[in-house]
């Protein structure tokens, strides 16, 4: 199995996961300009990552991979312990950060997306921002009493962590939210996860 990443994307969730499974894979970190090359434009033709070969088998979208990887690797227990119901907490809080989370932060990063107005710009991103820090209290509840957003390891976690990282690029502060702070202590004293940073220039 083959990973295509880019440094601090949430390719770099899948990365972890991978990591987590303790089975070898390959790992390509592109750049941007990388994304939009032919080559990788014949795996993924919109240019973006991650993106998964397996064999014959192509795979793209976050969400799919990570359950790509659970199935392919399910003495890890990315998704629980097999039983429907840890399964389907996995997919809940995988749901949350891909779908919920991960798309807030879009017009803090490319407000032009959503209005092509300048004067509206900041105004966006502001609106933006409160978003992001209330799905972070969630994330931050959701974590009282439990080291894992799912209350056991699984996929969710490795993509709340990334979206931690870019909160901490763009200066959102959330050093009063205890719990979600002692998880992201807890990712980055993970020897995997400290592997996989290293190996995408993160740190």
């Amino acid at each position: 199995m083959k990973l295509y990443s880019k440094p601090g994307a949430c390719s770099t969730a899948d990365h972890i996961a991978l990591q987590w499974t303790g089975q070898p894979f390959d790992v390509q970190i592109l750049t941007a300009q990388e994304m939009k090359a032919p080559e990788f434009l014949a795996i993924n033709p919109t240019g973006a990552v991650p993106a998964i070969v397996d064999g014959d088998f192509i795979l793209t979208q976050n969400a799919a991979i990570m359950a790509y990887i659970a199935d392919s690797y399910p003495q890890a227990g990315l998704a629980g312990d097999g039983s429907v119901q840890q399964r389907a907490q996995a997919n809940r809080w995988l749901a949350f950060v891909n779908s919920d989370l991960h798309p807030a932060f879009k017009p803090i990063f490319a407000p032009a997306a959503f209005s092509a107005d300048d004067s509206q710009h900041d105004a966006i991103k502001a609106a933006a921002r409160k978003r992001v820090r209330a799905l972070f209290e969630s994330a931050d509840r959701q974590l009282q009493g439990k080291q894992w957003l799912a209350g056991f390891r699984s996929f969710a976690d490795p993509y709340l962590f990334i979206t931690l990282l870019w909160a901490d690029k763009l200066g959102i502060d959330l050093s009063d939210l205890a719990n979600l702070n002692a998880f992201k202590q807890r990712m980055l004293a993970d020897a995997d996860v400290q592997q996989v940073l290293k190996a995408e220039g993160l740190q």
